[in-house]
């Protein structure tokens, strides 16, 4: 309780303020041998004076800014103050006599507010406590020194353009250290110092908003505005600090898209593929980033058939491309409207649109050298086989369409013909045969026609000459040319035109194929087979078409002495037969003919031969045993061949017996020869030789048979 009174009195302060802090107190008290009521000491408290101190204070001595004082100091000089606690004998100091507090240097309440002290009054002379410690705080009373400032300045902020009046923007906020609970030292008022009339701030709250409608940032995109935060309420004679806010417009799509021209004029050579560009629109929009995409459009019929249009990677330009191929001799010019929109459209704005435009495009199509064309794609031409060289197979035509009378070149690419089956007129295109076809041995022939135009004039008697009458040929930039100049004559220069085009020759066919047999038939039958038995099918083929009607008849013998009966199928097969009367058995086997025709115009005939054995079966009907002369043949070893062989055997063995003679007849003479030593028939001599040309400086033949003798083998 008595520290709630000495904390008030603290905060109360001022002169005067002086008093008891408590009441006498009476008590029943018994001294040693005297019982009895007695009267005790009264408890004293101390007496207080001032607790507060002014902030940076200074003065040219001690400042005193209070005093303690007991009851129990009679003025007798036998009672000491002592000061402890935070500052005591630094900050502050206390006259020990009368109990006088000064402070000794200017204190600042921001670093720190208030002191937490502890007084104490003892006997002089035995510092024996006169008074229990009371604890007392002296507070640092503020001043306004210290002006506002932004911690968290300067500021950015974005909002969007053309935002209404009130739209927030930011809140600045700035600190006071003064304190805020004494007088107006912190209570801050906010202004603008620049940046009207566009913005406006909450004086109290900071809150930066907009002050005026329909702000363009493509008028103005940043705005710098400065804020002052002024204390002690606004009033004069307060400290201010200041910031800024640097606002930025965002953007929105509020502008449309706007062609800077009304006509667009581009060129494009004809030779121009599909996807070749032509040229680049755009359609101005000061907005930004998405709000400034636009997709492109043509809005006429005709432009879009033959181009098209597209807009670029980042959104802005539209490419104009082309979409077909064009034609310098069909059409020379383009006439049509293309359309700029905006891809993303903010409802919010449509007031301000359409967000579109439009722009009128014309395409002049410019003439290029061409190569020839030709009158087809690809040919597809006929020729009978059998046809004698020169035969006429059909013609080739093309056309110069940049200039129609400039004569063409034809020719037959090599690779495509490397047997040299055709040839093609140069200046005519007709192409002809150069050697018999056979349709069997090949059916199509692809050839490859090379159509080169030409600025060259000819002279029937002399060949192909320059206008300027200078003789021989161009230089040549491509094989193809060079091909061409070697064989029809020299090119005007290497800028030459030429095309190719594909020809198809297909070789009809003609009855030019006699049946003959599928395969070599070798058979046989039982000499137990009844008559009427089925032997063999006999199958045949016509190298020639079917529409040549290559089907095949058969015939066999005919007459009472018929062995084998041959029985048409009509389906290019035909059945052999043992006739009713049955084959009179014999060792050789029966070698049946059989006649094959065709039903071609003229039918061709043929006649080939069975071999029919006949030999004795099993029950089964496989084959036991034919008769020998049957199994050689079925062999191939026929009597006549085993004779040959013998005889071709005993011609060897006899030539190998006389080379034997022979060359040991050789080997006795080189013995005879090896038995001289003919060491001892060197001859020397001390002559200079003459050289090779010098034949009679020695006898050869001595040299080679010193003893003049000679051996003949």
């Amino acid at each position: 309780m008595w520290g709630l009174v000495r904390l008030l009195l603290a905060w109360l302060g001022g002169w005067g303020c002086m008093g008891r802090l408590a009441a006498p107190v009476r008590a029943w008290a018994g001294s040693r041998g005297h019982p009895g009521p007695a009267l005790l000491r009264t408890r004293r408290s101390w007496v207080w004076n001032q607790f507060f101190v002014i902030e940076e204070y200074a003065g040219p001595e001690p400042v005193l800014i209070g005093k303690l004082h007991s009851d129990v100091d009679r003025g007798e000089g036998r009672t000491k103050y002592l000061l402890t606690g935070e500052g005591a004998g630094t900050v502050f100091v206390i006259d020990e006599t009368t109990g006088n507090i000064h402070v000794t240097k200017s204190l600042d309440r921001e670093e720190k507010a208030q002191y937490v002290l502890l007084a104490q009054a003892v006997d002089r002379a035995s510092n024996r406590p006169l008074e229990p410690p009371s604890e007392f705080i002296i507070k640092v009373q503020d001043i306004n020194d210290n002006p506002p400032i932004f911690p968290l300045g300067p500021y950015h902020a974005t909002v969007p353009e053309m935002s209404n009046v009130g739209t927030s923007v930011i809140q600045v906020t700035a600190h006071d250290a003064d304190d805020p609970s004494y007088g107006n030292s912190a209570k801050l008022v906010y202004t603008i110092l620049d940046g009207l009339p566009f913005f406006s701030v909450d004086p109290q709250t900071g809150v930066v908003r907009t002050a005026i409608p329909n702000m363009d940032r493509e008028t103005q995109e940043e705005f710098l505005v400065v804020i002052q935060a002024k204390d002690m309420g606004g009033h004069m004679g307060g400290l201010s600090g200041s910031t800024t806010v640097t606002v930025t417009l965002s953007d929105v799509n509020d502008n449309p898209p706007k062609f800077p021209q009304n006509l667009y004029q581009f060129s494009v050579v004809e030779t121009a593929g599909p996807g070749t560009l032509v040229g680049r629109l755009r359609a101005q929009d000061p907005d930004l980033g998405d709000n400034a995409l636009m997709a492109y459009s043509i809005l006429d019929g005709e432009g879009s058939e033959a181009f098209s249009i597209s807009t670029d990677s980042q959104g802005r330009d539209g490419l104009l491309t082309v979409r077909k191929p064009l034609d310098f001799e069909t059409r020379r010019s383009y006439s049509f409207r293309v359309e700029a929109t905006n891809t993303l459209i903010d409802p919010a704005y449509l007031r301000r649109g359409p967000f579109k435009d439009v722009a009128s495009v014309h395409v002049a199509v410019q003439d290029a050298p061409e190569p020839p064309a030709f009158t087809q794609a690809a040919y597809h031409l006929v020729v009978p086989e059998n046809k004698a060289p020169g035969t006429l197979v059909g013609q080739i035509s093309a056309a110069d369409l940049d200039s129609p009378a400039s004569p063409i070149r034809y020719s037959i690419l090599p690779h495509s013909d490397p047997e040299r089956c055709f040839s093609i007129e140069p200046e005519e295109g007709t192409i002809h045969t150069a050697a018999p076809l056979d349709r069997e041995a090949r059916v199509w022939h692809n050839l490859t026609v090379l159509a080169t135009e030409l600025g060259w004039s000819q002279e029937p008697e002399r060949g192909w000459a320059s206008p300027l009458g200078l003789s021989g040929s161009a230089p040549t930039a491509s094989p193809e040319k060079a091909l061409l100049g070697a064989l029809q004559g020299p090119l005007q220069d290497s800028s030459a035109q030429a095309s190719r085009v594909q020809v198809a020759i297909q070789t009809l066919d003609e009855n030019d194929n006699a049946p003959q047999l599928a395969e070599p038939y070798d058979t046989f039958v039982c000499d137990s087979a009844a008559p009427g038995q089925l032997i063999q099918v006999i199958r045949a083929l016509d190298r020639d078409e079917v529409g040549n009607s290559s089907r095949v008849s058969f015939q066999g013998p005919l007459g009472p002495d018929a062995n084998f009966t041959v029985r048409d199928n009509r389906d290019g097969s035909a059945s052999l037969l043992l006739p009713s009367r049955p084959a009179p058995p014999r060792q050789a086997p029966y070698l049946v003919p059989i006649d094959m025709w065709d039903w071609g115009q003229p039918a061709l005939r043929s006649t080939a031969t069975v071999t029919v054995s006949v030999c004795r079966c099993r029950p089964d009907g496989s084959v036991a045993s034919c008769w020998p002369e049957a199994q050689l043949s079925a062999t191939g070893l026929s009597t006549g061949a085993l004779l040959a062989i013998v005889t071709c055997v005993g011609a060897l063995l006899a030539l190998v017996v006389l080379f034997a003679a022979l060359r040991r007849q050789k080997q006795e003479a080189l013995m005879v020869l090896e038995e001289e030593d003919v060491r001892e028939n060197i001859i020397t001599y001390d002559d200079e030789g003459g050289g090779e040309e010098d034949t009679e400086a020695f006898d050869i033949a001595a040299l080679q048979n010193p003893d003049g003798t000679f051996v003949f083998l």
